[in-house]
C-alpha cells in the first residue's frame, strides 16, 4: 500500500516561519490538489501526528478547514477521507473564474507601465521559442503560469489575486494534463497574444471576448479529462 502520509509530509516544510496548524494545512492541502492522495483516501490524524512529532490539534484544525474548503469529508465512526473534485465543482470554478479574470486584465491594462507590457510581450516571444522545439512542455506550462501571474501582479489587486490562486489551484493536476497537447498549446499561446494585444490596444471588449473564449476551451478540455478519470479510462 502506498505511503500516502509520507505524501503529506513531504509537502508540509515546517522550517517555514508561519504558524504550525497553517504549516500543516498548506501540507495536506497541496497533496490533495496536486493528487498525490486519491480519493475516498482517509487522513489517519495519528499515524501523521506522530511521524510529524507534533499534537493532533493542528492536524483537526487543518482538517476542519478542509472540510470547509470542500476538499475532505468527516464520515462518522471512520475518520476523514479525500473528497472528489466534482464536473459542477470545475464549472462552478470557470465560471468565477471567467469574471475575475477580467477584472485583473482590465484593471492592469489600465495601470501597466511601458516597461511592464514589454516584459509580458518578452515572455509570449520567449514561450513561443520553447514551444517551438516541442520538447520541453513542462516549461511552456509554467510559462503560461508566469503570464496569468503578471497580469494579476500588474492589476495591483492582492485580495483578488489571493482568490483566483486558490481556484486555479483545485483544477492544476487536470490544466497540465491538458496543456500537453500541442494544438491545445499553440491555441493557448494565441490567445495570449491577443489578451495581450487588447490589454495593449486599451480594447476592453475584445479582452472580455478573448478571456471568455480562452477559458471555455480550457473547460472543455478539463471537463473531458475529469469525465475520463472518473468513468475509469
Amino acid at each position: 500500500m502506498e505511503d500516502y502520509i509520507r505524501e503529506i509530509i513531504n509537502f508540509t516544510d515546517i522550517s517555514q516561519f508561519k504558524p504550525l496548524n497553517e504549516i500543516v494545512f498548506d501540507g495536506i492541502r497541496k497533496a490533495i490538489i496536486t493528487g498525490r492522495i486519491p480519493v475516498g483516501q482517509r487522513i489517519k490524524e495519528k499515524e501523521f501526528a506522530e511521524r510529524m512529532n507534533i499534537s493532533r490539534t493542528p492536524i483537526r484544525e487543518a482538517l476542519h478547514r478542509l472540510e470547509k474548503e470542500g476538499l475532505v469529508e468527516y464520515i462518522p465512526k471512520f475518520g476523514t477521507i479525500v473528497k472528489r473534485i466534482t464536473i459542477e465543482d470545475a464549472k462552478e470554478i470557470y465560471q468565477i473564474r471567467q469574471a475575475l479574470d477580467v477584472v485583473a486584465t482590465i484593471n492592469a491594462m489600465t495601470r501597466m507601465t511601458k516597461e511592464q507590457f514589454d516584459e509580458l510581450k518578452q515572455l509570449l516571444v520567449k514561450t513561443e521559442e520553447v514551444n517551438k522545439k516541442n520538447q520541453d512542455v513542462e516549461e511552456v506550462i509554467r510559462l503560461f503560469s508566469i503570464f496569468n501571474e503578471k497580469i494579476y501582479q500588474f492589476s495591483d489587486m492582492p485580495r483578488l489575486t489571493s482568490i483566483v490562486t486558490k481556484l486555479r489551484e483545485y483544477l492544476m493536476r487536470f490544466r497540465d494534463i491538458s496543456l500537453t497537447e500541442e494544438g491545445r498549446r499553440k491555441k493557448a499561446l494565441n490567445e495570449h497574444w491577443m489578451i495581450y494585444r487588447g490589454m495593449y490596444n486599451k480594447d476592453e471588449e475584445q479582452i472580455k471576448l478573448i478571456i471568455n473564449e480562452h477559458l471555455s476551451y480550457s473547460e472543455k478540455f478539463i471537463l473531458a479529462e475529469m469525465e475520463k478519470q472518473q468513468n475509469g479510462k
